[in-house]
């Protein structure tokens, strides 16, 4: 259930991505407990919105204020949002060869855990695992890709799901969640929203972007936005996204000119 506390607030925001402007003024405003999702087509500005939130050095901020928590979160780097309860799951999930996915969310748990989590960075290596087991077999993967190297000769659902569980793990308040569904079959689908769905509580909120509402399928967001040429254009509950499944994205006009960045 969602708390009357806002959470996070964003103020015309407005950013570029090498030299070009994509972010033209963006208001959004999230409460505790929230489950909010951003659609629209390519070059919306949906990845470069959620990016400029976590403080990607690929996006440069203009103007506009962010307030996570009551706090400015534009004036900490990437590390400290990441302290401060924001996690980010990327489209197009990394290879990390050498370090195991396990080693990754141990690491993790450590750095963040002092400042944010109730047992304060105090489990074992040993009991840590035991907890990552748990969180894996509940997203009906097999504890062995926690001894394998962070995504490396995993499927695209399996890249997935290790996002999944790094946010189970790390239980952030603010999700951040990049074209989750992108590439993924039916189960893979089901498997990632029923895993969303099962954080969801006061004190776990989530920005979800895509294209499709095929993700709300399985999910039940608390409001559904629009995003066209860098701004936020309607807001709705889940018949807004039903609608543009129908209709799709033609009645908002063109939109922005697509720039693709190398995140």
């Amino acid at each position: 259930m969602a708390s009357t506390s806002p959470l996070l607030t964003v103020t015309q925001l407005r950013a570029s991505v090498a030299g070009h402007p994509i972010l033209h003024g963006v208001d959004l405003t999230v409460r505790a407990g929230e489950i909010h999702v951003i659609m629209g087509p390519n070059g919306a500005g949906k990845s470069t919105f959620v990016h400029a939130l976590m403080g990607h050095p690929s996006v440069s901020v203009a103007k506009g204020k962010v307030l996570f928590r009551g706090h400015n979160l534009l004036g900490l780097s990437p590390d400290e949002r990441a302290r401060a309860g924001l996690f980010l799951a990327f489209q197009y999930p990394r290879e990390i060869a050498g370090v195991t996915l396990g080693s990754l969310l141990f690491s993790a748990y450590r750095a963040q855990a002092p400042d944010r989590m109730v047992d304060k960075g105090k489990m074992t290596p040993v009991e840590f695992r035991a907890h990552c087991e748990r969180k894996a077999r509940e997203l009906h993967m097999s504890s062995a890709f926690l001894e394998r190297p962070v995504n490396v000769g995993f499927s695209g659902g399996e890249k997935k799901k290790a996002e999944i569980l790094q946010l189970a793990v790390l239980c952030p308040a603010l999700a951040l969640l990049d074209e989750m569904d992108s590439g993924l079959d039916i189960d893979a689908l089901k498997v990632i929203t029923q895993g969303i769905e099962a954080l969801r509580s006061p004190r776990f909120s989530a920005i979800l972007v895509t294209h499709y509402a095929r993700l709300l399928h399985h999910l039940k967001p608390d409001r559904v936005h629009v995003m066209v040429a860098g701004s936020i254009v309607e807001s709705g509950g889940a018949a807004l996204a039903k609608r543009l499944e129908r209709e799709g994205y033609a009645k908002y006009g063109k939109g922005a000119e697509t720039v693709r960045m190398k995140l």
